[in-house]
């Protein structure tokens, strides 16, 4: 059976692995096909392309940065997988580079508070993590700290400082994730709800916030995610099932960033082609 996954990252936002050694490791891994899901932007796309070696599938795509509705009257952070959309769409374009500043605005302001807080980071230190035109995240503040000793490992770092609502912590004004699913649309593109009952992580949306989101055009949500209790996952099978989302399994593989392997979860390939009939932006590449 194909090995699918369809959520990875590059160095061009928080992962370790440039474009090309990413898709070395998904072969090397036995991965037929090969999403590149980087946050907020499509800077990796090419050199993925270029890298394919023969018989590989290549899915393009970006993780959008969203606030949702709660269900419970509040709001919370999400994450839209969006795929196959066409990246020059001004929509697109101008929400993704929208959201790259805020990234920017957000790390800057985290590491004013650490450094102030007397923990040994600067903003010249932890840009250094960052490569030329990458798109930046808590990730390469993390590297920083894990850099100068005050922490073993990135997951630490998100564990004990980094979290969300921690004292360093600052916000950033993200896509309604509403937008989001239209924008994509009319891209060309389809969507998929990424780990979104990811509670370690924090406050997740009720599965109505899912069942709402599907009625006005969200094609699919991640259900096989390391991130998700077994009970949540028969949770989202069920809620699929009743709505007709598609559904995805992926690693969120980030390289050395995190601990996960690729394709550690995968997508059944009768999913994985159920949702690129509904796309029409880019096609999926073939090496």
């Amino acid at each position: 059976m194909p090995r699918i996954d369809l959520h990875t990252h590059t160095n061009t936002s928080d992962g370790t692995d440039t474009p090309e050694e990413l898709v070395a490791t998904a072969a090397a891994a036995g991965v037929d096909v090969l999403a590149v899901t980087d946050h907020d932007t499509t800077g990796g796309w090419d050199r993925a392309a270029a890298a394919l070696p023969s018989g590989m599938r290549l899915v393009r795509g970006a993780e959008f940065s969203c606030v949702s509705d709660d269900g419970r009257g509040g709001r919370v952070s999400v994450h839209l997988l969006g795929y196959l959309f066409d990246p020059t769409h001004p929509a697109i374009t101008a929400e993704q580079e929208r959201l790259r500043g805020e990234r920017v605005a957000r790390l800057r302001g985290m590491t004013a508070k650490m450094a102030d807080a007397g923990y040994p980071v600067d903003t010249e230190k932890v840009f250094s993590f960052l490569p030329e035109g990458a798109t930046a995240g808590r990730p390469h503040l993390a590297r920083a700290l894990v850099a100068a000793g005050v922490v073993e490992s990135v997951d630490q770092a998100f564990a004990e400082l980094l979290y969300t609502g921690s004292p360093f912590y600052v916000p950033k004004a993200d896509t309604p994730v509403v937008r989001a699913v239209e924008m994509i649309g009319d891209a060309g593109g389809v969507s998929v709800f990424a780990h979104p009952l990811a509670r370690k992580r924090g406050r997740v949306v009720e599965p109505s916030v899912i069942a709402d989101l599907a009625a006005l055009g969200l094609t699919g949500v991640e259900v096989d995610h390391r991130d998700h209790a077994p009970d949540d996952r028969a949770l989202l099978r069920g809620l699929a099932a009743e709505t007709g989302l598609v559904m995805t399994g992926s690693s969120d593989y980030h390289g050395s960033n995190k601990t996960i392997p690729i394709a550690a979860e995968t997508t059944d390939p009768e999913q994985f082609e159920a949702l690129v009939a509904k796309a029409g932006g880019v096609e999926v590449l073939t090496g």
